[in-house]
């Protein structure tokens, strides 16, 4: 009876719980080759009795060395690009920061400004007959004085014209990042598109400069031109084959560029340089005009009443007293119609617009010269791009085509390409 119930202790660890063995094996062609693999397995109760955990050595995986793209590894350039997107992101706020600063400029300087020479005109309207008119004339002199010279700042650095310079950079800044970031998730980066990318930031830096002095734009140029952001563009080396103008051939089509295509593109461009670029360029000349002969008038106005205080009160010269009311009154006119009306802003829209058209024209004739129609983008995508840009449909862009025609003077052309702007 002893015996039986020993059996029955030292049988029962293993029908009631599952112990685990371990061994190792070795076989004979490991023997001979120096190498031994160890296996061991490990049973767990009920319903998962069947499952086991093998473990094997297993070899390191070999990581292949990165493929090298132009002498530089596409890793390298990835993280390059990646930089030029959080550099685009981190100028856009910058520029939308300084722009509100300077809006703020723009209408603060106007208020004071008219506020002293209004308040000056009154003084020098009352002080012929107040008892204290020599402080009341003072008082009128340096407030003129103080006015003629920060209108003659203020016209110098156009607050309005920085104002929408800095916002028309917000958005082309945030429009590269947005390119730089797609380019990053969708296609394969290589060291030209990194140069490609930098060259795009140095032109927006050269456009529209952060600092005010030194490096701020021209603010009354000799000669209006259109803005420019982007950089310039290496001329293609022209080859045999491209789709043009051919007389007794069938229209051919590659990627899809048509002959039709490249007809309605070359008017498009036609049309940009006789109707639209100088359009926006004429009334830029008329503005900037404007603009310059009132910049003037403002402090000469304010300094002309400033100087006529100094005779209130001598002698029979009345008419000190009104020259300085009236010359602080125009002053404080011209000087709400420069910069309430924002012509400073006007022009440099004027001028982005000029820009806005000249780079339309530069990309339609980039893609022209390619000589290769595989190697560009694709004619229907292109297409579509341009009439989004000009703000009308694919079958709008059909009747551009006849303006390619040596024919069609440019005094006959009467449309403008745009209806965007």
């Amino acid at each position: 009876m002893a015996s039986l119930q020993a059996q029955r202790l030292f049988l029962a660890p293993s029908s009631s719980s599952a112990p685990s063995s371990s061994s190792c094996t070795t076989r004979p062609q490991q023997q001979r080759s120096g190498a031994a693999r160890c296996r061991a397995a490990v049973r767990v109760p009920s319903s998962l009795e069947n499952l086991s955990l093998k473990i094997d050595w297993i070899e390191p995986a070999r990581v292949p060395s990165p493929s090298v793209d132009g002498g530089s590894p596409p890793s390298l350039s990835v993280e390059k690009l990646r930089a030029i997107a959080e550099a685009a992101a981190d100028r856009a706020e910058m520029h939308d920061i300084i722009g509100r600063q300077r809006d703020n400029w723009n209408h603060l300087l106007l208020h004071s400004t008219n506020s002293l020479t209004l308040a000056a005109s009154a003084m020098a309207a009352l002080a012929p007959a107040a008892p204290n008119m020599v402080a009341l004339k003072a008082s009128a002199g340096v407030l003129l004085a103080s006015a003629a010279v920060t209108m003659a700042a203020v016209n110098k650095i156009q607050p309005s014209q920085l104002a929408e310079e800095q916002r028309n950079a917000t958005r082309l800044w945030r429009e590269l990042e947005r390119g730089v970031r797609a380019q990053l998730a969708h296609t394969v980066v290589t060291k030209a598109d990194v140069e490609d990318a930098m060259d795009r930031v140095l032109a927006l830096d050269a456009a529209y400069p952060l600092p005010l002095l030194p490096g701020m734009l021209e603010k009354f140029p000799k000669a209006v031109q259109p803005a420019r952001w982007w950089p310039k563009k290496k001329p293609a080396v022209q080859k045999s084959r491209s789709f043009g103008p051919r007389r007794g051939s069938a229209p051919s089509s590659g990627n899809g560029w048509t002959q039709e295509l490249e007809e309605e593109m070359r008017g498009i461009v036609r049309v940009i340089k006789a109707k639209d670029e100088q359009e926006f360029l004429s009334v830029g000349k008329l503005v900037l005009g404007l603009n310059k002969g009132l910049a003037l008038a403002g402090p000469a106005l304010a300094g002309t009443a400033a100087l006529a205080t100094l005779f209130i009160g001598s002698g029979e010269s009345s008419w000190a007293s009104g020259a300085a009311v009236l010359g602080g009154a125009l002053a404080a006119a011209v000087n709400t119609m420069e910069h309430g009306g924002q012509l400073g802003m006007v022009f440099e829209l004027l001028r982005n617009c000029a820009g806005f058209y000249r780079k339309i024209q530069e990309d339609i004739e980039a893609a022209l010269a390619e000589p290769d129609v595989e190697r560009r983008e694709s004619g229907e995508v292109f297409a579509t791009k341009i009439a989004l840009k000009l703000g009308r449909s694919l079958s709008d862009l059909k009747q551009f085509g006849k303006m390619a025609s040596p024919s069609v003077r440019e005094e006959d052309i009467k449309d403008f390409a745009g209806k965007l702007f």
